[in-house]
């Protein structure tokens, strides 16, 4: 089975574009298609649908997925642990994470990444949505949400502190909420699927289903909305340290802290042999976020 086959299959994939993919590849799409049938006759199963609108997998080729990336993945460990390649992680880095916590935090660490490992390029996706890892192609992905597919391993990065905050001038329009059930008086913004805020009390945890005043699909834009006096909203630490930092964001409700026990994962395949460019990438998070991140320690005294 040719392995540039297989290199094309999973960008086709991640693409959903023939010409695309063999670009990335330098083919050209008439040899890239010529591939691929060569790559379904081999299997003797089709793993494309063509359409002249789009390309998708068919059946057979979401289930081939896993394993033709399996095996480029095993290929390139087998190549970089002998020889020079050895200690230099080298290729394509393919990383998809939540748009705001990219922006803020993994744009900025990469110089110190790149310059590490120079023969590393790194394909961001950023989106607040959470990409399909196989379907996408991607090798990591840095989430805040409990891991829950089996197939994939995740090592913690830190802490994902959540807390209740508010603009200095809409407190003083409409003042602050005493208590958790205060919030359906009062305007609220959220982002989209964090509607219901759990709060811990002294006879457990209540559960208050806040009225959406703003609701967006971004972090960022609903920490803006906030600062704007729009309304009350429930942020990250790691999101809004720079406003609660500088008081343009207080903290509300500090007597009923959130019962959420959040964290941020780098998530990677489960496969045997781990590319070395993936190690290094998640060792390099691991140290850059260790122990109580840099945004918590600016907060330090300013919320609990």
């Amino acid at each position: 089975m040719n392995i540039e086959h297989l290199k094309l299959f999973v960008r086709i994939a991640s693409t959903a574009n023939i010409s695309l993919a063999g670009r990335e590849l330098n083919i050209s799409p008439a040899v890239a298609s010529a591939h691929i049938g060569k790559l379904e006759e081999t299997l003797g199963v089709r793993l494309i649908h063509r359409t002249t609108r789009k390309v998708s997998l068919t059946d057979d080729g979401k289930l081939f997925l896993p394993h033709a990336q399996e095996v480029l993945d095993s290929i390139e460990t087998a190549q970089t642990a002998v020889g020079s390649g050895a200690q230099t992680p080298q290729g394509t880095l393919r990383v998809t994470a939540p748009a705001s916590f990219g922006r803020m935090h993994l744009i900025p660490a990469i110089p110190v990444f790149l310059e590490r490992y120079p023969k590393l390029n790194i394909d961001f996706r950023f989106s607040d949505s959470i990409l399909d890892m196989v379907e996408g192609g991607f090798d990591v992905a840095i989430r805040d949400a409990e891991l829950k597919d089996s197939n994939l391993h995740a090592k913690k990065l830190a802490d994902d502190k959540r807390i209740i905050v508010a603009a200095k001038s809409y407190i003083d329009k409409y003042g602050a909420p005493e208590t958790p059930s205060d919030l359906k008086n009062h305007k609220i913004v959220n982002l989209t699927g964090l509607e219901v805020w759990d709060f811990k009390g002294a006879h457990g945890v209540t559960s208050v289903k806040t009225p959406n005043y703003l609701r967006m699909d971004n972090g960022e834009a609903v920490r803006d909305a906030c600062i704007q006096g729009c309304g009350i909203t429930l942020t990250a630490t790691w999101c809004s340290y720079p406003q609660l930092e500088s008081g343009e964001l207080v903290q509300i409700l500090q007597d009923y802290p959130l019962a959420t026990d959040c964290a941020l994962w780098a998530v990677y395949p489960s496969n045997r042999l781990l590319a070395p460019k993936v190690r290094a990438f998640i060792d390099f998070l691991a140290e850059r976020f260790s122990g109580t991140p840099y945004w918590d320690e600016k907060l330090s005294g300013l919320v609990v």
